[in-house]
């Protein structure tokens, strides 16, 4: 950290940074300073108490956008770096520099503008600060330097897991390529690309998921790209260092293991049988971590990208199968357990499982099973005389499985590694390179392992590379500006390197000396190192804890657990294992294990994990000494990974494990603070105005504003101004002093000038008020003469006013009084008169009202005495059903009995329905032979008739002309008697004629009293006829109503077998409850003795329930038959509903856990919907059902959860119910038209049938009007199809035409909508042209004809437009979208382009192009039939139940009046409140 500033440069009103325990710094002002302690308002609006040690001062002057090299900063300290850190990352600027060092802060977003060609060519060449901070920069400056200086250079990137190493070591391989890239052959990948496709097979064999990043490297990678002597690159090459072997066997929770085991597992089944792999979580080196897979990433699809890149770099199939041969016999080899064997010191396989995975992995190793469990279990022991073989203990055993698996595992990486440097291509004769290192950051977790322990040393001795190279760097600054640096002091963690590495005596020393051993244990090991480093600064023991201990890093402090620390280090080198890979018949194993000279001696050599470690990191940093090093530092801003979250405690931890902080107390232990001579003097040129007015040069300018500020131990350079720590804040602490005395200086000035301004102001203003006063009183004086002679005037004629009032007020006030009392004594007598016919009103009223009262007392005392005797009887009938209750047998044979009746009515009832329609039909047939009958005769009985009145009409004419000739010869013979002497003529009479007629007549008489018998028997027959079949109805609904009433009883049986176990229940929890107590035993058995009254009771409590019971019943069956009829509305409400809603709500059936009301009124809804094409029924059943269904949405609300699961309360029984329901209507309790209550499961429901219900009438109803509109509908499309040149007309055609038929047009958009063949260019035009039509009629008639119909074809106008448009080829899917058919959708569209032909013009249709997009953008729900509409017709129900709830009020059903018959009922009084 830096030099604390000295406390004299804080002083109230200077800008500082405290600490905070939630954004680790935060600014303010300080306002006041007690001593030690300063009191600070921030700018997070709180005040804030601290030592004066720990604030640091802020510069006033820094800029918004931040610095980009914060060497320049005008104090170096944690807060400021933090400030210019955060401000340019709100500008995404994540690059900036400290000296030479690029910190770099992943955004965690794609900034492209960053990395292109064109960002590149400008940093080619340019000097190292002269552009904005950037890793070409760092990238360009290496290049450089090789190129100029000959000599190697390595760029370090470090970071911790997340923070974006990788990419930016992407972004260096592509500048590097970008400078010195050759051109390749045609068809040859680049070097630096081969080197980015070995990433994902690394990644698989090397990455693996910690605790805070899913994909970290657990090895150090070092990428060497090689140039020749001209520059350009002409190989690389991949040295890997530091893998972590231990985590093949051993997994920390929520770790992974290395990525390719879970890849394996989730490969292809052919390759998972192959490998006889499973589930991951049934192997032991991966099921140690609850954690198997990973957040948006797919195992199997990485398997695959991982065979994909394996191709890429060159690795043939035949060695993939070795590779994950291999790598599943590892995962085989995990799940071989031990357990002791025939000897007590010998171990060998557990079980068969550990003998199948033994067996699964010498298969896949292609060597010995029983070599393979001889190597696990035995050890050879070579001594100068004979070898000893050694058998193993379980534990021992264990050791060595996982030994063989870290050496295979390990083998197998390295193998890859020179597989990938082969296919890369090195260049031996490379006199140069540029090395990029990515390797792992510093760790620090809850808790921390071996695995930590290793990698925070590597981070060390990084960390010591790393302060070397910057106190070089400032060496070369100070050699720079030419000043004496030759006092500074340089820190150096040699001694945390001491305490880990030292040998003898070092932590990994005590820890190989303790795995040798093997009788050491952890406990051994920590005890060991309290004792050896008691004493050391760097190292403490925590206190709470046995085993742990703690170091003191460069980056904080770090406690370990060493638990593991002893399995994790150890590394046997078995020669066993050597001889049986080296011996396997699988090539590929067995070159991974070569013979070597070394290996010959047949003993086991312990190899240790850690001092490998520290040999290859010794080679490391071998090989970065030989470079010359530069430095990018990768920082995360959040632990979330999002972008726009900056946490300061995370950047500044990061910033400490990074070395930044270091570089900043280094760069703090010389001159921190810096500034260009004209900065210096253009910002303390205050403190020495002299130098501004006289001929000073800047370096005298600059001294002599040193020297007025009395400063010791500065430096200055040749460019720059060196200032020691603290002295920069002393500087703006006595700059803020003379700026403060200044500001005093010109507030005085100011202050007196606004006060003589505002006595000038005062005195001008009291002159004009003076002169304003004065004209003022003269006018007033003036107005009060006038005034005065007014006054005279006013009074004289006021006076004369007032006494003409008074006199005109006397006058009427006598009349007044006259009228009021000739009125007062009128209204004395008429309300005399009323006040007696009102007492007569009242006498009659209250004397009703006593008799009522006396009547209803009577009435009360009658029901309570009713009550209480019901009750007694009540009480005897249950302790009756106590007593039967015990005999449950006979209740379920009487159960059964009554089910076994059911079935057989119901059997009865279906064959007498099945009889009854045989009946019908023969009746029916039998009717319509009478009926036919009865017509035959009724027409021969007409033609008969008519016959006979034709006859009758015939005689009576031929009887008139007779009749008329006897006149004429009786007169013709009187004129002869008067003529000629009287000679006597008997008249001639037709006696023949008049015999056949009377003859005929009577035939005709005897003919119809036949036909009328005939037609009077067969009337009696159908009358018999009908008479029978209304008597069998009748038999049927007699059979039908006796099976609801067995049902009803049985439903009423199973209602006291409910209450009778649950009284049962209370009554064994009482008797248990008592049994402890003696005299609660006592009572009991008191009330034994005395339980001979209350059977009697019983048996007439029962009676009381038998008949409240059937009074309940009676009362539903009067409300289902009433309300099956039809009622019709009241106050535009179905009274139905509203009858059954009262009266379910004053029985309570809603609270009622069983009840058979609701399952009786749906039976009745159902029975009433039978009639499903009568549509007036139908509306009105669906205004009873939705009205009904609202009035259930506004009152029930539904139990709570934790009364759902209680037993049903004794009180809920039928009877109690019937008892409260009485009670309730007795009180005349005072009940809305809507209650909420407590619905219970029979009424929830009902509820939900009911909505069905409402649904089902609604589809009825609507398909009924479609299969009426049907026929009109098909009648209106059935266009007439003429010839093909007459078919479709222009407008000017249609207009010419004599007779035309407004509704032509609508039929043909119906005909295009409905009729593939259709959709063609001329019928678009015609369809068009009624159109514009249609526009022209609703652009000339009004609104309320109109309407919005024009609106409503939008589809219809759009998918017109399209089709009469020449050019469709060269139209796109986007211009079809947005511009000509913005509401049709994808599917709409895709068939209209389908369907589409000309043949008129023979133009085409879109291009393939725009209907494969269609096409793609279709989903497979979306796709038509060819015949189908063109625009969707939607047949879900348009209301829900929401919709029905909110389209009615509770206060519009207040006037309602239920059904009057129900009125006239007694039981049903209650409807009247």
């Amino acid at each position: 950290m830096a030099a604390k500033v000295a406390p004299s440069s804080i002083i109230v009103g200077s800008h500082v940074w405290v600490e905070d325990p939630e954004e680790a710094w935060i600014d303010g002002e300080a306002s006041e300073i007690n001593g030690e302690e300063v009191i600070i308002n921030c700018t997070s609006e709180k005040t804030v108490v601290a030592k004066i040690t720990n604030v640091y001062p802020k510069d006033p002057e820094f800029p918004s956008c931040g610095v980009e090299d914060m060497t320049k900063l005008a104090y170096l300290h944690e807060p400021g770096v933090l400030q210019n850190l955060r401000c340019r990352f709100d500008i995404n600027e994540i690059y900036t520099y400290t000296g030479s060092i690029l910190i770099a802060v992943n955004p965690f977003r794609r900034l492209p503008h960053l990395y292109d060609s064109h960002m590149m060519e400008q940093y080619k060449g340019a000097a190292f600060g002269e552009l904005s901070p950037h890793p070409f920069a760092v990238a360009d400056t290496a290049y450089r330097q090789m190129i100029n200086e000959r000599i190697s250079q390595a760029i370090l990137v470090s970071g911790e897991s997340g923070a974006g190493k990788t990419e930016s070591t992407k972004m260096l391989m592509r500048y590097l390529a970008f400078m010195g890239g050759r051109n390749s052959n045609d068809g040859e990948r680049s070097v630096e690309q081969k080197v980015l496709e070995s990433n994902p097979v690394l990644e698989a064999f090397g990455n693996a998921k910690t605790v805070r990043n899913n994909n970290s490297s657990r090895f150090g990678k070092f990428v060497e790209i090689q140039f020749d002597q001209g520059g350009r690159i002409s190989g690389a090459a991949i040295r890997t260092y530091l893998l972590e072997r231990s985590r093949v066997c051993q997994v920390s929770d929520p770790e992974r293991n290395y990525h390719c085991f879970y890849m394996l597992c989730a490969a292809p089944p052919e390759d998972v049988e192959k490998y006889k792999l499973g589930n991951p979580r049934t192997f032991h080196y991966l099921n140690q971590s609850n954690f198997y897979e990973l957040d948006g990433v797919d195992d199997s699809k990485e398997y695959l990208v991982t065979r994909t890149a394996m191709d890429v770099v060159g690795i043939s199939q035949a060695e993939q199968d070795a590779i994950f041969r291999v790598v599943a016999a590892i995962l085989h080899l995990g799940n071989v357990e031990f357990a002791k064997g025939q000897d007590s010191d010998a171990a060998e396989p557990k079980d068969d499982k550990s003998r199948f995975h033994l067996k699964t992995a010498a298969e896949l190793f292609m060597c010995d099973e029983k070599s393979l469990e001889d190597s696990l279990c035995k050890r050879v022991i070579v001594t100068r005389d004979e070898s000893i073989t050694k058998t193993l203990d379980p534990d021992t055993a264990a050791l060595s499985r996982d030994a063989l698996a870290k050496i295979v595992y390990s083998k197998l990486f390295d193998w890859l590694v020179e597989k990938i440097n082969i296919s890369i291509g090195q260049d031996p004769e490379s006199k140069f390179l540029i090395g990029v290192l990515d390797i792992y950051g510093f760790e620090s977790f809850k808790t921390n392992s071996f695995e930590q322990f290793c990698i925070n040393l590597t981070n060390e001795k990084l960390q010591q590379h790393f302060n070397q190279h910057v106190f070089k760097m400032e060496q070369e600054e100070y050699t720079k500006e030419e000043i004496d640096w030759s006092y500074i002091e340089f820190v150096d963690n040699q001694d945390i390197l001491d305490l880990i590495e030292k040998k003898p005596g070092g932590i990994i020393a005590l820890l190989d000396e303790a795995c040798m051993f093997p009788r050491s244990t952890h406990e051994t090991f920590a005890q060991k190192l309290y004792q050896t480093f008691k004493d050391h600064k760097r190292f403490s023991k925590p206190k709470l804890a046995r085993t742990d201990f703690t170091i003191c890093h460069y980056a904080g402090d770090v406690t370990y657990q060493t638990e593991l620390f002893l399995d994790k280090n150890k590394d046997y080198v078995v020669p066993e294992h050597q001889a049986l890979l080296g011996a396997s018949e699988c090539s590929f194993v067995s070159s991974l294990f070569p013979p070597s000279p070394e290996e010959s001696s047949k003993s086991t050599k312990f190899s240790s994990i850690g001092s490998r470690f520290k040999q290859q990191l010794q080679a490391l940093l071998e090989t970065l000494s030989s470079t010359e090093p530069h430095y990018i530092r990768c920082v995360k801003p959040n632990n979330a990974l999002k972008p726009a979250i900056f946490e300061n405690s995370n950047i500044l931890q990061q910033l400490r494990c990074g070395g930044v902080m270091e570089a900043i107390r280094i760069s703090c232990a010389g001159f921190p603070s810096r500034k260009m001579f004209r900065e210096f003097i253009g910002r303390f040129a205050i403190l020495a105005p002299e130098v501004l007015q006289g001929s000073y040069n800047e370096v005298t300018a600059c001294k002599k504003i040193l020297e007025k500020g009395n400063l010791i131990g500065y430096q200055i350079g040749k460019t720059k101004v060196f200032l020691r720590a603290g002295q920069m804040a002393e500087l703006d602490a006595r700059r803020t002093e003379v700026l403060g005395r200044s500001a005093t200086i010109i507030q005085r000035k100011v202050r007196t000038y606004l006060g003589r301004k505002h006595f000038i102001l005062l005195r001008l203003s009291a002159i004009q008020i003076q002169a304003l006063c004065r004209g003022q009183v003269t006018r007033y004086q003036y107005e009060k003469l006038r005034r005065e002679a007014a006054c005279l005037k006013i009074q004289k004629h006021s006076r004369q006013f007032l006494a003409r009032k008074a006199y005109k007020k006397l006058c009427f006030s006598a009349v007044s009084i006259q009228a009021g009392m000739r009125g007062m004594s009128a209204r004395h007598e008429l309300l005399f008169r009323k006040r007696r016919r009102a007492a007569t009103i009242i006498q009659s009223q209250c004397r009703r009202f006593l008799a009522r009262l006396h009547y209803l007392r009577l009435k009360k005392a009658a029901i309570a005495t009713q009550c209480a005797w019901r009750a007694r009887v009540a009480r005897k009938e249950l302790r009756q059903l106590k007593m039967a209750a015990k005999e449950t047998g006979a209740l379920q044979e009487a159960k059964s009995k009554l089910e076994k009746e059911v079935e057989e009515l119901t059997w009865r009832l279906q064959l007498e329905k099945r009889m009854r329609m045989d009946l019908e039909e023969s009746k029916n047939q039998e009717n319509s032979k009478l009926q036919s009958a009865l017509q035959k005769l009724q027409l021969e009985f007409q033609e008969t008739k008519e016959l006979l009145i034709k006859e009758r009409e015939a005689a009576k004419i031929m009887a008139e002309e007779t009749k008329d000739l006897l006149m004429k010869e009786h007169e013709a013979a009187k004129n002869v008697a008067e003529q000629v002497p009287v000679i006597q003529n008997v008249p001639v009479i037709d006696d023949e004629l008049m015999n056949k007629l009377s003859a005929e007549n009577e035939q005709l008489k005897a003919l119809v009293s036949s036909l009328e018998q005939k037609i009077d028997e067969t009337e009696r027959k159908y009358e018999e006829t009908n008479k029978l079949s209304e008597e069998r109805l009748k038999q049927a609904l007699d059979a039908e109503s006796k099976i609801i009433e067995l049902k009803t009883a049985m439903q009423s049986l199973e209602e006291r077998i409910l209450d009778m176990e649950t009284e049962d229940q209370i009554l064994r929890q009482q008797a248990l409850l008592s049994a402890p107590s003696r005299k609660m035993s006592d009572s009991f058995q008191q009330a034994q003795l005395g339980s001979g009254p209350s059977k009697r009771f019983g048996r007439e409590d029962s009676k009381l329930r038998r008949s409240q019971i059937e009074r309940q019943q009676e009362n539903v069956d009067t409300l289902i038959k009433c309300v099956s009829q039809n009622f019709g509305f009241s106050q535009e409400k179905p009274v139905a509903a509203f009858t059954i809603y009262k009266c379910l709500l004053h029985w309570k059936s809603f609270e009622a856990e069983k009840t058979s009301v609701f399952d009786r009124l749906i039976s009745m809804i159902g029975s009433a919907l039978e009639d499903q094409d009568n549509n007036d029924h139908m509306v009105y059943w669906l205004s009873n059902t939705s009205a009904l269904l609202f009035l259930l949405q506004s009152s029930l609300k539904t139990p709570g959860s934790s009364a759902a699961h209680k037993p049903p309360a004794p009180s809920t029984s039928f009877f109690s119910r019937m008892t409260q329901s009485f009670r309730s209507s007795s009180a005349n309790l005072p009940v809305g038209i809507v209650r909420q209550v407590e619905a219970k499961y029979p009424a929830l429901l009902f509820k939900q049938q009911l909505t069905a219900y409402v649904e089902k009438i609604f589809g009825i109803i609507r398909d009924n009007l479609k299969k009426e509109l049907s026929p009109l509908i098909s009648s209106c499309i059935q266009v007439p199809r003429t010839s093909k040149g007459t078919a479709f007309k222009t407008s000017e055609e249609s207009e010419s035409d004599s007779s035309p038929d407004p509704a032509s047009h609508w039929q043909s958009i119906i005909d295009l909508l409905l009729r593939r063949e259709c959709c063609t260019f001329g019928n678009g035009e015609y369809i068009k042209s009624g159109l514009a039509e249609l526009e022209l009629w609703c652009g000339e008639v009004k609104q309320e004809y109109a309407g919005s119909s024009w609106d409503e074809l939008k589809h219809t106008r759009q998918a017109v437009g399209f089709l009469v448009i020449h050019q469709k080829s060269r139209i796109t899917y986007d211009e079809i979208t947005t511009d000509l058919c913005t509401v049709l959708s994808v599917q709409q569209l895709y068939r209209i382009c389908t369907l589409y032909r000309d043949d008129n013009y023979n133009t085409q249709s879109v291009s393939p192009d725009v209907i494969a997009s269609m096409k793609h953008l279709m989903t497979d729900d979306s796709e038509e039939d060819g015949s189908s509409f063109l625009l969707d017709d939607d047949l879900s129900i348009p209301f829900s139940v929401e919709d029905i709830s909110t389209s009615m009020k509770v206060n519009e059903f207040q006037d309602v009046k239920p059904a009057a018959e129900l009125m006239e009922n007694p039981a049903f009084q209650f409807l009247q409140e």
